[in-house]
This record gives C-alpha cells, structure tokens and sequence, in this order.
C-alpha cells in the first residue's frame, strides 16, 4: 500500500534539536514569525528554520501570510503542537526514550552506591564472623580494643539517598553548600557533570537574539563578547562563522567603517505585531526584553569535593580493598 498525499510527517524528518528549538520560538513569537525570528530567538541557521517552518506548518494545518512590506509570515494555529503530536509517532517515542536514557544512568548509580556500602558492610561482617568462630568471648574483646584506632566514618542513612537521586547532576548545578560524605563519594567518582552542557545553542541564540535587537546590523566589536576569539588576531576574521550561520553580509558605512547586515533579522512578525517596521540600526529591545551583551562559560571541573573530601572518598575505598585482602587472607 503507498502513502498517500499528507500521510508523511514531513516534522520527522528534522532533528529533534532543529524542531523543538523552532517550536520553542514559534511560541514565543505568539506563533506568528519570519524566518529570520526563528532564527534569531532559537539560534538556527536560516536554511534549518526555513527548513523547520515548511515542515512545521505541513504537518500542523499552518499557513503563510504576506505582510504590506512584502515580508512572508508564518502563522500556526493555537493548538498546532496537540496535531503534531497526534499525528508524529516519533514524537511520542522520543520522550520515553530520554526517560530510559536518565533511567540507564540512574541505575549505574544505584548500582554503583549499593555496591559500595554492602561490599564494606558484608566483608567486615565476613571477617568478625571467622574472628568469632575461632576465638572466645575474652579474646574477642582483647581484639576489639586492640585494634581499636579511635578512626570512624559516620555515615547518615539520609546521604544514602543522592545515591538514589534521579535529579543529582540538575541538583548538584545549583547547589553550592557542602556536600554530605555519600555525596562527596559520588562526586569524586563520576564527577559533576558539564556545566557548559547546551552552551552552543545557548550562545547562538544569544548571538541572533542581540543582532535582531539591533534591527539586523552589528559591527564586529559587537559580536566580540559572543565568540571564541584568538587574542593574535589583527582582523575581523572571526565574525565569519556568523555571516555564514545568518546569512550576513559586510558593508562599508559613509565613515569607512565596516558594518555586518543581516537582511532576514531586518524582517521580522515583531514590527507587524506594534504597526511599524524596522530599519536599519534602529533599535527594539524594548519591544522583545533585553539581551545579554556578554557570553561566558563556567569553569568546569569534574569534582568539587575539598582534599579532605578526597581524602575520605580515597580512604573508603583503601579500607574497602583492606578489607577484601585480609578476608582472603583468612579464607
């Protein structure tokens, strides 16, 4: 049997990343946007927004008006998402899949948490029950106190549960107070996570975010602050990958400065929406909010516990590798 006109899902065939960052922006537009707001709000290249709208409004009954300046809108009904859905098997799977995906990492941490304490816990256990077995009562004591060091590790039975924390790398993002020793062991051993998770969408939204809030023309200092920029540099080189993503074009202005346009960010639902269009260099931050002027990354490392915490984590783990010699030494 052939599919028939309108039974492909022509959303489908974008990647999920594209898709839902277009959606992301097509609400946040009030579901009336260009394709240069796509493409400023969510940070996509013009061809994948262009890309996403086309598939967007096939699949969800959305349609195409042309603006008195001549600008082409997108316009998508109120419950365009609840007919993609309907209509999207995979995007009914993908949810369920990112849940098993948090599921697997979960369980590797259990595991791993579970591990850890019933490993100590059964082998001290094993090693008193043969002391036990060969001694009496009186040599027992004599070797509790003998080998009595006055070192004990205290650990709360509420740390235990980070270890059963599905949330812990979001949690531990935002958290800044001092870690509990189950907690510190985790960390130490599978680390925090990347903090600079999503931090190149993050900067090309706010790289098309501040060229749009500047009606579409930036200079190079401008976009500076938003990009990786080798400090060797004698020229304006680095704005490229932005002329390319955004389909910008260099300028020279009456004082002999070089400008960047970017004609699509110049066309934009915004003006339709307040009765006025934009020109260029003419602000309308206003119109849309303030936009970050700088663009940092955070320090990453892989663990935040002190040398103490270390220390301890190290410890365990020596008294856990102790235990399980001196036991197969009495086996």
């Amino acid at each position: 049997v052939g599919v028939g006109p309108g039974r492909i899902v022509e959303s489908d065939k974008l990647p999920a990343d594209v898709r839902n960052r277009a959606m992301d922006a097509v609400d946040a537009c009030n579901r009336r946007v260009t394709i240069g707001d796509v493409a400023g709000k969510a940070g996509l290249k013009l061809n994948e927004a262009q890309k996403a709208l086309q598939a967007l409004a096939a699949d969800t009954d959305g349609f195409l008006e042309v603006s008195d300046e001549g600008d082409v809108l997108y316009v998508f009904p109120n419950n365009y998402r609840a007919k993609l859905a309907a209509k999207s098997f995979r995007l009914k799977v993908e949810p369920v899949i990112d849940k098993a995906k948090a599921a697997a990492e979960y369980s590797i941490r259990v595991l791993f948490g579970t591990a850890l304490i019933a490993s100590i816990v059964i082998v001290f256990t094993a090693i008193i029950a043969i002391l036990s077995s060969k001694s009496d009562d009186d040599d027992r004591g004599r070797r509790r106190r003998s080998f009595d060091s006055g070192f004990n590790i205290f650990i709360s039975p509420s740390d235990l549960f980070w270890y059963w924390d599905p949330y812990y790398y979001r949690r531990r993002r935002v958290q800044t107070d001092k870690m509990n020793f189950i907690e510190s062991v985790f960390s130490f051993v599978f680390g925090e996570g990347d903090p600079n998770q999503g931090i190149e969408e993050k900067r090309w939204k706010l790289i098309g975010e501040y060229i749009a809030s500047n009606g579409g023309v930036v200079t190079a200092e401008e976009l500076a602050p938003y990009l990786d920029i080798d400090r060797t540099m004698s020229d304006e080189s680095y704005v490229l990958p932005v002329l390319l993503r955004f389909d910008g074009q260099p300028e020279i202005d009456e004082e002999g400065n070089i400008l960047y346009r970017f004609p699509s960010f110049q066309r934009t639902a915004a003006s339709q929406r307040i009765g006025r269009k934009e020109y260029v260099g003419r602000r309308w931050a206003d119109a849309i909010g303030g936009v970050e002027k700088i663009f940092r990354e955070k320090k990453w490392e892989f663990s935040k516990t002190n040398m103490s915490e270390r220390g301890m984590a190290i410890g365990l783990g020596g008294l856990n590798l102790f235990g399980v010699i001196i036991l197969g030494a009495m086996l």
